[in-house]
């Protein structure tokens, strides 16, 4: 099997080139798209995937603000925060930064985020509109898994895509967007009886679950396009023979790329392209909150 490397970071330009051209356009009107990034909590993790969305985009002209709040802070005084950027018009995007201390309701602030600064797309409303076929400010996690499906140049009309994961950062929305494409779509979880017997009828398998190496080669369809969403960090023994870590994904890498038609790498794959969703969203409501204004103007 002659498989492909799909490769996100070069797919991830091309979104970020498209960015910096409409970025250019909105400057040239008045407006400056500005995304707040906010985080509780100390996570190594976390600041390290702050500075990667700083770095990417301030080099297509958005403006970055990282705001950071203890652990101890409240879910009144974070929600009063949230609501704060709401109301201020310089502000266009804002992403709350996961996990949150577990004092904090996640779902409440997810949705205290007004859903037209909602960048993250993991309001309820935004969300919500992929049933009715809005996916604008669709989750970016899920954005980036189908445009990279979309660049095998399968015909998704009728695909069969096997879903592995149903949680509500991936899973699910990403099915939604599936099935909007017309996709044969099916989810499985940790409910599911024989998986591996999903698996190997799948066409295309996106895979976002948590569990290194979860999905083998005897699993996979032959010439199936695999997205590998799963970002593990494992312990490993280095060519000198000291122990390390690594980042893997759910995919066993290794032997499924024997298979597989086309595969993501883990990393390169999924997250550049994330990255790269997270500022087509900040565009795209920087877009809309001009044209709003306009219209509330002229009314």
């Amino acid at each position: 099997m002659n498989y492909k490397i799909i490769d996100g970071k070069k797919l991830a330009q091309v979104v970020k080139d498209d960015a910096r051209e409409r970025v250019i356009k909105l400057k040239e009107l008045g407006w400056t798209p500005r995304l707040v990034s906010i985080d509780v909590g100390d996570s190594a993790a976390v600041s390290l995937y702050i500075k990667n969305q700083q770095k990417a985009a301030e080099k297509v002209g958005i403006e970055f603000e990282h705001r950071h709040y203890p652990g101890s802070i409240t879910q009144r005084e974070m929600g009063a925060a949230i609501h704060a950027f709401n109301a201020d018009p310089r502000v266009t995007g804002i992403i709350l930064q996961r996990p949150v201390p577990n004092t904090l309701d996640l779902e409440e602030l997810e949705n205290t985020i007004h859903h037209s600064k909602d960048v993250e797309g993991m309001s309820s409303l935004n969300i919500g509109n992929i049933v009715y076929g809005d996916s604008s400010l669709g989750p970016c996690t899920s954005l980036a898994s189908v445009e990279l499906l979309k660049s095998t140049g399968l015909n998704l009309r009728g695909l069969e895509v096997v879903v592995v994961g149903h949680s509500e950062i991936v899973g699910k929305p990403v099915a939604l967007l599936l099935v909007e494409d017309l996709c044969t779509v099916t989810i499985c979880h940790h409910g599911t009886r024989n998986l591996s017997y999903h698996t190997r009828q799948a066409d295309a398998l996106i895979v976002a679950v948590g569990k290194p190496g979860l999905i083998t080669a005897n699993m996979v369809k032959p010439g199936a396009a695999v997205i590998d969403i799963g970002i593990n960090q494992v312990d490993v023994t280095l060519p000198d023979g000291a122990r390390g870590t690594k980042v893997v994904g759910d995919v066993d890498f290794e032997t499924v790329k024997e298979v597989a038609g086309w595969i993501t790498p883990v990393p390169g794959g999924v997250g550049p392209m994330t990255v790269a969703m997270l500022l087509r969203n900040t565009v795209v409501a920087t877009e809309r909150q001009r044209k709003r204004y306009e219209e509330l103007v002229r009314a």
